[in-house]
């Protein structure tokens, strides 16, 4: 299939922060499929995203509702030019980081990678000190030391590029649409 033909699998892991970045990213391309982690779908109902708003702009809507995450075999059918993971979690980088694939966003990612489809991953916790939103107020949190070295960790993958922020996040989305 032709590049330009091919779809974004745009994944939804469980946080707030640069959640509605990411929404507002996801409203602005074509040919998008969605995962949701199961707390991505959490997520989006407590920030007052609907489902039926995604599926009403013609974006498939995968939930990571199976042990064997089927929907991974979509990367073998050579469909994707690109996974994102927008937000991606401190749980999940850290998951990402060590290779787990063990629910639908990692072992999307792990096979996104087995497949020689380029990952992009906004990851939330990169920085001391995080301002991000939290339903109704904002709250300042303190990513741990752990969590920041498996942000490092993660940016050493091949294929891959990690960003810690929604302007590097769309200066590399415009390579791939």
């Amino acid at each position: 299939m032709d590049k330009k033909n091919k779809r974004i699998a745009w994944a939804i892991t469980g946080s707030g922060h640069f959640l509605k970045e990411s929404i507002d990213i996801i409203n602005s391309l074509n040919n998008i499929d969605l995962f949701l982690s199961r707390a991505g779908e959490e997520v989006l109902k407590w920030y007052g995203y609907k489902l039926s708003d995604f599926k009403k702009k013609k974006i498939k809507i995968f939930k990571d509702v199976t042990a064997s995450s089927a929907p991974v075999s979509l990367f073998y059918e050579d469909i994707y030019k690109v996974l994102i993971v927008s937000p991606a979690t401190s749980n999940t980088v850290a998951q990402m980081a060590y290779g787990f694939s063990d629910n639908l966003i990692t072992n999307i990612f792990a096979q996104a990678g087995k497949c020689k489809v380029h990952s992009i991953i906004l990851a939330c916790d990169t920085e001391p000190v995080v301002i991000t939103p939290a339903p109704g107020k904002m709250v300042t949190v303190y990513p741990r030391e752990i969590d920041l070295e498996n942000y490092e960790l993660l940016k050493k993958f091949k294929n891959t590029d990690v960003v810690r922020n929604v302007d590097e996040l769309e200066k590399i989305i415009k390579k791939w649409h």
